[in-house]
């Protein structure tokens, strides 16, 4: 059997399987959460995974590594009933009603079960694998961030049953891993300005007197979005992006016989997203100070890290995006509906005060609209998601995350897209998803690779990385692709690590200057 203290010379790794529970199909609109039904539920494919991993380690000691948003909390819609919820200790809001319960301890619990419930076969397999001798590492992402209330993480522990007599090695890591000492595996969406865990090593705040775990404005965005407006496939950027005509297509033949309100939903969907990332993303932290160095000394040992590491780890986190709220409402389009808005209240206004000195008809309010909309179609075409431009942001990052961490490679998911790209010295590889995602709404034609990274030993001298296509059954590895390095230096690259570690620890930039106060970060 694998001790704690021994490490394996396997390491698999996969990410994003947004295991949640399963939605009866409606007859009278049979493409709403399509995507939820059990059918498309992955726990079968990953058995057969799990066998071809066995075969390619030939039998020898290995660990599997669950790399982020294997748990999709934010995607359960559904709540316990009144009486079930009192005896539960919580009530039930009405937006929660609507769009799934919050992240506080109990509801997470009560989402967690839920899930687990509905994964059984998922869960006898990890049970055989850790039986098996092998080692079962969890990395929290962003769409299970509610594994950080340590029930939560009991509950997935307790579901394994595993004798009580034997030191099993299952471990959660709160955001990353190293592995062998030569891969770093992290989920990604710390590096995600819109998906981050504020701080990982303090994740909770307080609303109203009740203790949480703080939810970034991605996760808020599709859990009131998504769930609200259930054409729309959560893990496909695609459905989302048509042309005029396929829009208007698709407006008549579904949207509008079974959801005329279409806008309305969306309107109060992203608004309740948008208060609810500002207030709980720029509310302190809630931790016990006088814990903080039992609970990072912990969380490194976990992580087979140092201390030290893991803060200088934590300074390389993008800046969370609650902090420029014009970016977060562009996110939501709901900067285009603010100023159409003042262009309607300006053209009103525009033509009431002329109406005070001459009696004009009311067809000119047609001419000040055309000509306020002129700027505002500029405007509304040059804006761009920056979302698109979150893995150019991650790769960028990639080798420093390596120097921190002493590591030759580092193993990612979060972005949805499988790749394997050389960044000078560095390996750079992103297992892809097994997520219910789909091009279409008939849930026909899957998107994306269910691709895994394979860390094998070489006789030869190191580790190698391989990132695999799982074909079911077996797999093919897919080439890397030569980028070019970075131009920095590693003296250049030690240098702004150091300079972030200082800002981090001193709230002083390099210049001097203070840095910006930010709640989030405490």
């Amino acid at each position: 059997m694998l001790s704690p203290s021994e490490s394996p010379r396997h390491s698999f790794v996969v990410s994003d399987l947004h295991l949640a529970d399963a939605e009866a199909e409606d007859p009278r609109r049979p493409l709403w959460r399509r995507y939820k039904l059990r059918e498309h539920f992955p726990d079968a494919s990953l058995r057969r995974f799990l066998a071809h991993a066995r075969a390619l380690s030939g039998g020898e000691p290995m660990e599997l590594v669950l790399n982020g948003d294997i748990f999709d909390f934010d995607c359960v819609v559904a709540t316990p009933n009144r009486v079930e919820a009192r005896e539960l200790g919580f009530s039930v809001g009405w937006l929660e009603r609507a769009r799934g319960l919050g992240a506080e301890r109990a509801k997470s619990l009560w989402k967690m079960q839920r899930i687990l419930s509905q994964h059984p076969e998922f869960i006898a397999d990890l049970r055989d694998h850790v039986l098996a001798g092998n080692r079962l590492v969890y990395v929290i992402g962003n769409h299970d961030l509610e594994m950080h209330w340590p029930e939560v993480q009991q509950a997935f522990i307790d579901a394994l049953d595993l004798p009580p007599d034997q030191d099993w090695d299952v471990r959660v890591c709160e955001w990353f891993y190293r592995s062998e000492g030569d891969t770093l595996i992290t989920h990604g969406n710390q590096l995600d300005p819109y998906c981050l865990c504020h701080d990982p090593l303090r994740p909770f705040t307080e609303v109203r007197g009740k203790r949480r775990v703080r939810l970034p404005f991605g996760d808020l965005a599709g859990k009131y979005l998504s769930n609200g407006i259930g054409w729309f496939n959560p893990h496909v950027a695609d459905t989302f992006v048509r042309s005029v005509w396929e829009w208007v297509t698709f407006f008549y033949k579904v949207i509008a016989r079974q959801q005329p309100l279409i806008l309305l939903t969306w309107l109060w969907s992203a608004m309740a997203a948008l208060v609810v990332s500002l207030r709980d993303g720029t509310l302190p932290p809630v931790d016990d100070p006088l814990q903080f160095e039992d609970r990072l000394t912990r969380l490194a040992a976990k992580a087979q890290a140092t201390a030290g590491m893991t803060l200088a780890l934590q300074s390389v986190d993008a800046h969370p995006a609650v902090f420029r709220p014009w970016k977060v409402m562009r996110e939501l389009w709901l900067d285009r509906a603010f100023l159409l808005a003042l262009i309607g209240w300006g053209s009103f206004q525009v033509i009431a005060g002329l109406n005070l000195f001459a009696e004009i008809s009311a067809w000119w309010i047609v001419l000040v609209l055309s000509v306020l909309l002129v700027p505002f179609f500029f405007y509304a075409r040059a804006v761009d998601s920056d979302v698109s431009e979150v893995e150019a942001m991650i790769r960028a990052r990639t080798p420093t995350l390596a120097a921190i961490s002493r590591c030759r490679r580092v193993v990612m998911g979060h972005t949805h897209g499988a790749r394997f790209d050389l960044l000078g010295p560095v390996e750079y590889l992103n297992t892809g998803h097994w997520a219910p995602g789909f091009h279409d709404l008939e849930c026909t034609r899957r998107h994306g690779l269910r691709a895994f990274a394979w860390i094998r030993p070489d006789p030869s001298g190191p580790r190698k990385a391989e990132l695999r296509d799982w074909q079911d059954p077996g797999s093919v590895a897919l080439p890397a692709s030569a980028v070019l390095p970075l131009p920095r230096s590693p003296a250049g690259m030690a240098r702004q690590v150091g300079a972030k570690v200082r800002e981090s620890v001193t709230g002083l930039r390099a210049e001097g200057a203070p840095r910006p106060a930010d709640p989030g970060r405490g």
